[in-house]
């Protein structure tokens, strides 16, 4: 239409541009005399500044109201936050009114009460830079997702990873992913490697258990299970650096085990990522690690034949 009227109104013969415009003469001189009216977006409903009596069905203006809000706070109802001061307009003003414009009287007139602070059961503990001088001081978890190509669903990987001689002191595969999942994985793993898992002595170093803010490291279960055996810390949000040996670990598996194979079956998918985690522990080079394998690495630094090493995290 616009364009068809910018030909016309250069001198071109109307018949001719309506016509390749697909344009009936009468569409175009209706639209023409009788423009379409913008609309204009008002940023919703206007405020009506008032609310009804319940009883006379009167308006009540809301200067009235905040008169009213006053008075209430200065009486009995000065420890009343919003919500019941709602209750109260309603029960002694018989006032039609929501919380929300209650909400915003109260804003206005600064009366709004101070919000409490959500307490948390388990305080949190941000991950700090540290000094690493030997194995099982400092580990890293984190979960990894796959997909099996058969029930066109993701399996999850969760999986610990020793800071100093990179080996994956435990891992967990399943269809879900539960914090009593990791924190049995985590369990297995402090057993294998004989970690002591009670509340450290003055002067003796725990061990140190990394994660991000994920919903399973930050629930219930898994600060009671760390509360007695290691310290738990988190890293803060959009840190992955911070985590960075898992994260390397969980490149490492996309692109040597991942791309590789495809998953027909959860069972397949299992098989093929314990196997690759064997290989990762026994028999992968790590250039890091002298050309050792995690375990060949680990194996030399209990007998005191690798020169020792000071990690900053």
């Amino acid at each position: 239409m616009a364009f068809a009227k910018e030909w016309i109104d250069e001198g071109f013969p109307a018949s001719r541009v309506l016509k390749y415009a697909s344009i009936t003469r009468s569409t175009y001189y209706y639209r023409l005399a009788n423009p379409p009216k913008s609309r204009v977006h008002t940023g919703g409903r206007p405020i009506p500044g008032y609310s009804l009596n319940r009883k006379t069905q009167k308006r009540v203006k809301d200067s009235t109201i905040k008169g009213y809000l006053m008075n209430l706070i200065e009486g009995e109802d000065e420890i009343y936050g919003y919500r019941k001061l709602t209750k109260a307009l309603r029960r002694k003003h018989k006032l039609v009114i929501n919380k929300k414009k209650v909400y915003r009287l109260c804003k206005e007139l600064d009366i709004l009460m101070p919000q409490r602070e959500k307490k948390q059961k388990h305080p949190r503990r941000l991950a700090k830079n540290r000094k690493i001088t030997g194995p099982n001081q400092l580990w890293q978890v984190d979960i990894k997702y796959g997909y099996v190509t058969n029930s066109r669903r993701f399996f999850f990987l969760a999986s610990a990873i020793d800071v100093y001689d990179r080996s994956i002191v435990g891992h967990y595969i399943g269809k879900t992913c539960e914090a009593p999942k990791i924190t049995k994985m985590l369990m297995k793993a402090m057993m294998k490697r004989d970690v002591k898992m009670a509340k450290a002595e003055e002067g003796e170093s725990r061990l140190i258990i990394r994660s991000d803010n994920g919903p399973q490291f930050i629930s219930n279960h898994f600060q009671e299970f760390s509360k007695d055996k290691f310290e738990h810390e988190r890293i803060p949000p959009k840190s992955p650096n911070m985590n960075a040996y898992i994260e390397s670990f969980h490149s490492v598996l996309e692109r040597e085990c991942y791309q590789r194979n495809e998953f027909i079956t959860f069972d397949h998918a299992v098989a093929t990522v314990t196997k690759y985690i064997n290989f990762y522990n026994k028999r992968r080079y790590h250039g890091s690690l002298n050309d050792c394998s995690p375990s060949e690495y680990y194996a030399k630094w209990a007998a005191n034949s690798v020169d020792p090493v000071e990690l900053a995290m």
